[in-house]
């Protein structure tokens, strides 16, 4: 069985947004709501400063809070990939999956449910890749089996030094960041 992950070379990302657009599109995201987004983030102090760019969404966790916390089962871990998700026709729009996660990575769509990026499961089960990472121009991301020893993730984890987002928070995320 697969467990799915992302990784985003943060040397590469230039911000442009591609990726946005393309989950909005592919996922008919209402205008004012994004599933992803860019962030910046500086560190140093002048003279030597490092600005990362980083493209940021749900981080699929292995320890999800918004799953524990969902009163309503709608929140939970996929099957194949382990991937998280929102049964959107069982949620009742409470935000209590809002509040646990870390990430501020969900948002309660207009119809009463709470979004988030799916990882483009419907495509990954076609064969294909997210659409963000299928229209980065730069390639600086990479989907992939978390499993497989293989997999282009695996490779790029076990040769790069990395970082995921807020590891204090215990949530195990299934997005790495290389340096």
């Amino acid at each position: 069985m697969a467990r799915y992950g992302m990784v985003i070379d943060t040397a590469r990302c230039v911000g442009c947004m591609d990726c946005v657009v393309a989950c909005k599109t592919e996922n008919g995201i209402p205008e004012g709501y994004d599933r992803d987004w860019i962030a910046y983030d500086t560190t140093g102090a002048f003279p030597t400063l490092h600005m990362e760019i980083r493209s940021e969404r749900c981080n699929h966790c292995e320890d999800p809070p918004c799953v524990y916390c969902c009163p309503c089962g709608a929140s939970h871990i996929h099957e194949r990939g382990g991937v998280v998700l929102v049964h959107h026709d069982k949620c009742s729009g409470c935000k209590a999956c809002i509040a646990a996660c870390p990430y501020d990575a969900r948002f309660i769509h207009p119809e009463g449910y709470a979004d988030k990026c799916t990882f483009c499961i419907h495509r990954v089960e076609q064969g294909l890749e997210p659409a963000c990472v299928a229209v980065c121009p730069t390639h600086c991301m990479h989907f992939g089996d978390l499993d497989d020893p293989n997999s282009t993730v695996s490779r790029l984890l076990a040769s790069r030094e990395q970082h995921t987002l807020l590891p204090e928070a215990g949530t195990k995320p299934q997005i790495w960041y290389l340096k």
